[in-house]
């Protein structure tokens, strides 16, 4: 079942890429083909890859059935899609109940696909959305909606639209601007580039006291950024790097949460961001350098908190390295591969910069990659592993368009409610009060809506809900959309539903809740950073508007490092000795202060943060016990 698998990715891959193919002098244009079939065919070869890699995992006679159920339910509702689809271009089609039939068994199929791959979390956001969209006009409140005609609300906008639902807007959004970069990912991984990178990070940070955790961060960081999965990047590089991490010193929890956090937050760190960071240029109707330059100093500060926790922590165990520690030395053939990485970013960097589409970029540097791949023996030995990638790439998509489908019926049953309407007017009165209530609610609401979901699902799903809410608060597009992306990744390392801590754990046999708490604490600046650029804008360097002025730059620069030297501090409970919980407690209230965007709370929180380090530093270094487990 697995290879059935790999051959329908490996489908969804060609198929994909044909259809974003942009002009080359050398290439034929052969896409973008026409929707009518392109959606539906694309929709259900995923799927059968998706349940092919289920049965492949779970072969039970209950596995069996509800799966053929699922595969001839999508083969004859994709082709009865595809028909109306034809005739709805000609002419105006009534949807009736055997429309509603087809499409209420589609969803169900939909649910429970996305069910085997992502859990029960996502499986009840689907139900539950179904069943609002159905029952609407009976729900108390601001929930209450208009009486709707059933028979046909479902059909028109969870299955046979080309706007909403499963086969909507999000589905083409993944299938032209994301499937490129998740294929380049793949490939970039199955040519050897990422365990260069990490084993190069290890052999130049292995030195320094957390030499590891350093190096688990940079690597992360690096791979993360073109993977846009913080789960698969903590999966390929946790192996690696979590059990060395551990024999430096450092607890298991602690281990896992180095790595979960630092895979996170690749997907904020520029030049590429993870495909989420492209859609969301798309629909901001930004250039992707302007993103890119609004994301660099949040993505930077939040890189060095993990260092500094690294660093604290490190000081308060008294960690050294161990006399049998495997000392990493790379080859000539690792450095090397860093052109793997590194050729393939630039071009994609430069075209961006250059006006070609994402789409465009992604599949330039894909096609540059394959005859540099050839620099590594292993590929010119196996050119099958370029196949291989492709597939596995194919199988990557399949699996997010499985989650992409329940984010689908989602927004199509919020925009037929109206329910985010609403909700933004209830924060703008909360915000009439105090703007900073409303961005704490609308935060809560963007991990929650974001729990148990890839980074673009979640991105697309809480933008719907919360994105005209933010806009009227008042804050610039880009910087709302910014401050939704950003709580839309710390989601996978929020407990309860942590997916990416919860990965970590697994390989750091720690304890999954302790880890997503270890992975909130070591990570903690990336809930502060969106608080501190919508009231510092100027950390965004001026998110389109234009550059700020260098003072104002440097100002807001000095504010977010000291509030994140002293956040860090806090959580870790230590500086330069054991703090006490009034001192840790302390450093952390200063930190917020410091990132309120009240002139005159700042500089008075500065002042006081000024004597405290001064004070701090006038004391000894003393660490404590390795065996310490306070938190």
């Amino acid at each position: 079942m697995r290879m059935i698998s790999m051959m329908f990715g490996l489908s969804v891959a060609i198929l994909g890429l044909a259809n974003v193919m942009p002009t080359f002098d050398v290439l034929p244009r052969i896409g973008p083909f026409e929707l009518s079939w392109f959606r539906p065919l694309l929709y259900w070869l995923c799927m059968l890859s998706v349940l092919a890699m289920a049965l492949s995992q779970h072969v039970t006679r209950y596995h069996i059935v509800a799966s053929a159920v699922a595969l001839t339910i999508l083969t004859i509702a994709s082709w009865d899609n595809y028909q109306i689809g034809l005739l709805l271009e000609d002419s105006v089609f009534f949807f009736g109940e055997r429309e509603f039939w087809i499409s209420s068994l589609v969803v169900a199929s939909a649910i429970y696909i996305a069910y085997t791959q992502w859990g029960l979390p996502i499986a009840i956001l689907g139900a539950l959305s179904v069943l609002y969209l159905l029952t609407g006009e009976y729900w108390p409140g601001f929930l209450a909606t208009g009486a709707s005609d059933v028979v046909e609300i479902i059909p028109s906008n969870l299955w046979y639209s080309i706007d909403q639902g499963i086969l909507g807007s999000i589905l083409g959004i993944v299938s032209t601007t994301v499937l490129p970069f998740i294929i380049l990912g793949a490939v970039l991984e199955g040519v050897g580039a990422g365990g260069s990178m990490i084993r190069i990070a290890f052999f130049l940070l292995q030195g320094f006291r957390g030499g590891p955790a350093y190096a688990a961060v940079a690597s992360s960081a690096l791979f993360g950024t073109v993977s846009g999965s913080a789960v698969a990047n903590v999966v390929g590089t946790g192996v690696i790097t979590i059990p060395m991490i551990k024999k430096r010193g450092f607890s298991s929890e602690f281990s896992g949460a180095v790595e979960a956090s630092a895979s996170t937050g690749g997907q904020i760190l520029p030049p590429i961001m993870g495909a989420a960071a492209l859609v969301m240029a798309d629909i901001v109707g930004v250039s992707y350098a302007t993103v890119m330059l609004a994301a660099i100093v949040p993505a930077l500060a939040y890189y060095s908190s993990l260092f500094l926790a690294i660093t604290f922590e490190a000081q308060r165990l008294g960690v050294q390295q161990a006399e049998d520690e495997i000392v990493i030395i790379p080859t000539r053939q690792d450095w090397y591969n860093l052109l793997l990485v590194f050729g393939p970013v630039f071009v994609i960097v430069y075209l961006l910069i250059s006006g070609m589409s994402p789409a465009g970029a992604s599949i330039s540097a894909i096609l540059l990659l394959f005859p540099m791949s050839f620099l590594n023996p292993d590929v010119r030995q196996r050119p099958s592993v370029l196949v291989r990638s492709l597939a596995r790439g194919g199988t990557t998509v399949a699996k997010l368009i499985s989650v992409t489908a329940i984010v689908g019926i989602v927004v199509a049953t919020l925009a037929a409610t109206g329910l985010p309407s609403k909700l933004a007017v209830m924060l703008t009165d909360a915000a009439n009060t105090s703007m900073f209530v409303a961005l704490i609610i609308s935060a809560i609401g963007c991990i929650i809506l974001g729990m148990g979901m890839p980074t673009l699902p979640a991105y697309i799903a809480i933008i719907s809900v919360m994105g005209t809410t933010l806009q009227g608060l008042g804050l610039d597009l880009i910087i709302a959309h910014l401050f939704v992306f950003t709580f839309g990744v710390a989601s996978v390392i929020t407990p309860p539903v942590a997916i990416a801590s919860y990965a970590a754990a697994s390989i750091a046999e720690g304890r999954p809740i302790g880890t997503a708490v270890q992975s909130s604490r070591v990570g903690a600046m990336i809930f502060l950073i969106p608080f501190a650029f919508v009231y510092n804008p100027a950390l965004t360097l001026g998110a389109g508007a234009g550059l700020p002025a260098l003072d104002t730059f440097l100002i807001a620069v000095l504010y977010l490092g000291v509030s994140m030297y002293l956040v860090t501090s806090g959580l870790i409970g230590f500086d330069r000795r054991r703090l006490s919980v009034v001192a840790r407690l302390g450093s952390v209230v200063l930190g917020i202060a410091l990132i309120s965007g009240e002139s005159f709370i700042q500089l008075s929180a500065l002042a006081l943060a000024a004597v405290v380090i001064f004070a701090r530093y006038r004391q000894p270094h003393l660490a404590i016990s390795k065996d310490s487990t306070d938190v």
